[in-house]
């Protein structure tokens, strides 16, 4: 399989304050080719107004990442939790058994710009919790940084899935492999600038979905932020 998904074919939702895209069903928005990918159930990218965002609200058994691109994010939660998320940082909170957090802009004048991922766990009704950790821009640039795995192995935030979570920046001449395994499932999703897979052109919002493969090369790249997803080979929609 070597599916592209053009940024323009994702749901959208403009509500004034918050304008979103999906590149899976959410909410409103329902397309049966895409309803998740192995374990990925959803990448929201949103944009959220000064002083505005998403009040209190619940979630079970979901493990969720959150990626600032531009401004900051707010996060309060049912577990005591109280953060401002920036560019660098990766949040993971693990629903499990059940919490309620709230996601606001705390800027009164600068837009926040940042990716929602949900990934389906492999237990379910374990307690909640919440994980935070800053990578800094040399340890992504021109190379795969793995940030939420299993295991937390090289300082990645732990996730509950047999799943691993890659980022990387890629400019010029940079230029990463990635050692794939056939027997997993891959998708890339390009989070800003462009670049090629493979020989493959993306361009911001662009992603792969990728079977089988035994290798990715990731090159050319244009101010480009890259999330690769290395997952189990379930089924897919």
């Amino acid at each position: 399989m070597w599916e592209i998904r053009r940024s323009e074919d994702r749901g959208g939702a403009d509500h004034g304050w918050l304008k979103s895209r999906h590149s899976f069903s959410f909410a409103d928005f329902y397309d049966p080719a895409h309803v998740e990918f192995s374990v990925l159930r959803v990448i929201n990218e949103d944009r959220v107004a000064p002083d505005k965002g998403f009040g209190t609200h619940g979630h079970r058994d979901m493990e969720i990442l959150s990626f600032v691109l531009d401004g900051q994010l707010a996060h309060q939660d049912s577990m005591g939790n109280g953060s401002v998320i920036v560019p660098g940082d990766v949040q993971r909170m693990s629903a499990g058994s059940g919490v309620m957090h709230s996601e606001m802009n705390p800027s009164k004048t600068t837009p926040v710009h940042f990716l929602q991922i949900w990934i389906q766990p492999s237990v379910k009704g374990i307690a909640p919790s919440y994980e935070q950790k800053h990578f800094e821009n040399a340890e992504m640039r021109g190379k795969l940084k793995l940030v939420a795995s299993a295991d937390g192995a090289g300082g990645s935030v732990l996730i509950h899935q047999d799943a691993k979570v890659y980022a990387g920046l890629f400019d010029g001449a940079e230029r990463a492999i990635f050692p794939a395994t056939p027997a997993r499932a891959l998708y890339v999703h390009v989070a800003r600038g462009s670049l090629h897979v493979n020989g493959t052109a993306l361009a911001a919002g662009d992603a792969l979905k990728i079977a089988g493969a035994t290798s990715l090369d990731i090159h050319d790249g244009s101010n480009s932020e890259l999330l690769l997803f290395d997952l189990p080979r379930l089924h897919s929609r």
